[in-house]
């Protein structure tokens, strides 16, 4: 008994390090990431809505763009891309779309978050348009074609002639009432 008693400021100590070490992870970390990645421009991040501006198409080449998408562990729906590559001309516009389909008896709402490899790219890779600036209400039941408009940049290396863009979709509905009331009504 002598011993619980002696431990009992070292146990302490241990578990404030523990609760520490969680809340560094999980309050600390991410933004940490983001900031890092920002920086440096790695980590695939397409950024956010691009203001098109006119360029010159480059038709002497073609970029081969794939698409690929995944579903969070918690995420019902069915999603995928209408087609799983296209090839662009770089500084060209471009619209290719996502089939989104809620196959649950409840209203959703999902948000897909953007990733682009190679990561050394993300700033050649200009989205006009996407599905993915915004969360995606959908009623039960209900399908969708969820559109994206993006431009390669004409400057992007020349060593690099493909890119694969792909899509994580997440249920946000336990942050998102609002919108969860409007797809209802």
């Amino acid at each position: 008994m002598s011993h619980v008693v002696s431990n009992k400021p070292l146990l302490i100590k241990l578990a404030l390090m523990v609760v520490a070490m969680f809340a560094f992870a999980v309050f600390v970390m991410p933004p940490l990431y983001t900031l890092l990645c920002d920086i440096l421009g790695v980590g695939g991040k397409t950024g956010s809505e691009y203001q098109a501006v006119e360029t010159k198409v480059d038709t002497s080449r073609t970029v081969d763009v794939q698409f690929v998408t995944m579903k969070n562990a918690t995420m019902p729906w069915e999603f995928r891309p209408n087609q799983t590559s296209v090839s662009v001309h770089p500084g060209e516009a471009t619209t290719v779309s996502f089939y989104a389909h809620n196959r649950t008896g409840e209203d959703m709402v999902g948000q897909a978050i953007p990733n682009l490899v190679p990561f050394n790219v993300a700033e050649y890779f200009h989205k006009t348009e996407c599905f993915c600036f915004n969360s995606q209400p959908l009623a039960s039941g209900e399908e969708a074609d969820l559109e994206l408009v993006f431009v390669v940049d004409p400057d992007l290396p020349p060593s690099v002639n493909s890119l694969t863009l792909s899509y994580t979709i997440f249920d946000i509905t336990d942050r998102s009432s609002p919108q969860v009331a409007q797809v209802t009504n």
